[in-house]
Order: C-alpha cells, then sequence, then structure tokens
C-alpha cells in the first residue's frame, strides 16, 4: 500500500517540478520532500523521477505513478471528507414555484449539486399553495416560494410588487369589465388580484383559467385578458406590462421566501438554504 502522504508530495512535485517549490507548496522543507519522495520509490521499487541540474522530469514509471496518484489521493480525499461531514449528504425534497422555475435557479441548483456530490436534491415545481401543503404535511422538506399572507414564516429572498401584463398588441376597453386570466385552484397571485378589484370597485370578469403557468401565459399572449404575476414572467420578452394609464388597480407587493419545516434547518437543508439565500436575489438582477 502507498502512503497517501507521500503521493500528494509525489504529484506536488510533478506539478511543480521543483523539490523547492513543492516543499513550499506543502509546508515541508526541500529535505523532508525529498525523503519522501526516496520512501515512496523504494515502496514502488523503481525510479520515479530523474533529477539534473535543469529540474525533475518524470520516467516511465513516474508517469504510470503521478495517474495513480492522481486517483487515489482524490478518492481518499472524498472519504475522509465524507467521514468527518465536511460536505452536505442525504436528501432534500425541494418545492419551487413555477416562475421561479423559469429563471437561472437551475443553474444554482446544478452548481449546488456539483459542489455536493453526497447531497440528492428531489425538485418539485407547482404552485406555492401545494408547496406550502406539501410542507406542512411532511412532503418537502424546503420551498422556496411566494409568502402566504396569513404566514410569517421563512427568509425573505426578495421583495417586489405584482404586474400586470398582457399580450404587446391587447387594448384594454375601459368601459368593459376588465378580463382576467387566473389560475383555477386557490394562488396567492389570484387572490390578490380579486381583492384589489373589489376594493376598486371596477367590475371584472375571468376570461381563462388555468392550473399551470405556463397555461395563464399562453392565454395572455392569446389575448384573452390580462394577468398579474411576478415581473420574473416579463423575462420571457413575449408580454408587456401594462401602462399606469390603464388604472388598474394597486396589487401590493409580495415576497419570495425560502422556508423549511422547522424555524432551525440542519444539515443538507440548511446548506441549499444558504445558497438560496445568498444567491437568490441575482435571479432578479435584469428586472
Amino acid at each position: 500500500m502507498f502512503d497517501v502522504n507521500l503521493l500528494h508530495t509525489f504529484i506536488t512535485v510533478v506539478e511543480t517540478r521543483s523539490f523547492t517549490d513543492a516543499g513550499r507548496a506543502r509546508g515541508l522543507s526541500q529535505s523532508t520532500v525529498s525523503q519522501h519522495i526516496r520512501r515512496l520509490e523504494e515502496a514502488a521499487g523503481c525510479q520515479l523521477l530523474a533529477r539534473d541540474t535543469h529540474g525533475v522530469a518524470l520516467t516511465a514509471d513516474g508517469t504510470l505513478m503521478a495517474n495513480f496518484a492522481h486517483d487515489i489521493v482524490e478518492v481518499s480525499q472524498r472519504a475522509a471528507d465524507y467521514f468527518a461531514d465536511v460536505s452536505p449528504r442525504g436528501r432534500v425534497r425541494f418545492g419551487v414555484s413555477e416562475d421561479l422555475a423559469l429563471t437561472r435557479l437551475p443553474g444554482i441548483l446544478k452548481d449546488f449539486i456539483a459542489a455536493n456530490p453526497l447531497l440528492n436534491v428531489e425538485l418539485r415545481v407547482g404552485l406555492t399553495s401545494t408547496l406550502y401543503q406539501s410542507l406542512d404535511s411532511g412532503q418537502l422538506d424546503l420551498i422556496f416560494a411566494k409568502r402566504r399572507a396569513d404566514d410569517d414564516r421563512g427568509t425573505t429572498i426578495w421583495r417586489e410588487k405584482l404586474a400586470w401584463m398582457a399580450a404587446p398588441h391587447f387594448v384594454l376597453d375601459a368601459e368593459a369589465p376588465v378580463p382576467l386570466v387566473l389560475y383555477t385552484s386557490s394562488s396567492i397571485t389570484s387572490a390578490l388580484t380579486i381583492d384589489a378589484f373589489n376594493r376598486s370597485g371596477r367590475s371584472w370578469v375571468v376570461t381563462c383559467s388555468s392550473e399551470t403557468l405556463s397555461g395563464l401565459r399562453a392565454a395572455t399572449l392569446a389575448g384573452l385578458g390580462i394577468a398579474a404575476q411576478s415581473r420574473l414572467l416579463l423575462r420571457q420578452g413575449d408580454l408587456v406590462e401594462l401602462s399606469p394609464a390603464a388604472k388598474l388597480p394597486d396589487l401590493g407587493d409580495i415576497e419570495f421566501v425560502i422556508l423549511g419545516r422547522s424555524a432551525k434547518l440542519q444539515g443538507a437543508t440548511a446548506a441549499l438554504a444558504e445558497v438560496i439565500a445568498e444567491r437568490g436575489p441575482a435571479l432578479w438582477a435584469t428586472l
């Protein structure tokens, strides 16, 4: 068996082509580096490095050893990290609202998974109301979604005002009831929309309803009505925000929060929540 510490020193010498530089990188004296290489060559039973006044070069056996050494050191480090609990491991059942799935959030998750290979993320995309139900029933560990009006839990990642949006050439008839495109089931945006119109006294009618955000977007693009959604939906570039001249009721602010099953998160769930808290605001950077 080869000593991992000796292999690590050997790799450093190969990379720097210098005993002196390798020692500096490893925090060792030059004589200790020489001793490590000598002991490794004794264990291998052959010469691994050819030394002359110009520097250090690999022998044929040394080239093979360098390949083995990289693999052995990498696997050893992964094992050490696992049992030392350096990197989070386990499973996180993560729920995300549909509008967030249209952003660069998938890229954040990809980077997170790549940096934490011992961790398994199970993603669920859906309506905010459904995500809250799944969280409270124990089917999800963490959600990233809008905050419910009757819920003060979670860490705020972003606050914004909902936007009225329509197809680019849509013309709103000031005399007719406002045509609305809404979710069929209860949702935060639908509740805010209806409340805003009821307070204003302006008449309205539901011209299309859908269970999905893609359905709402399609209906709005078709000119069936207008929708009140997060400005994240405008990122697609095919819908426009209606101007104040339309005199539509104010929708108020909404908050996007990261929320777990308990106030104090631990392990893999805490690690993912920390990444979302750090990088989440950038999802709105270009809006």
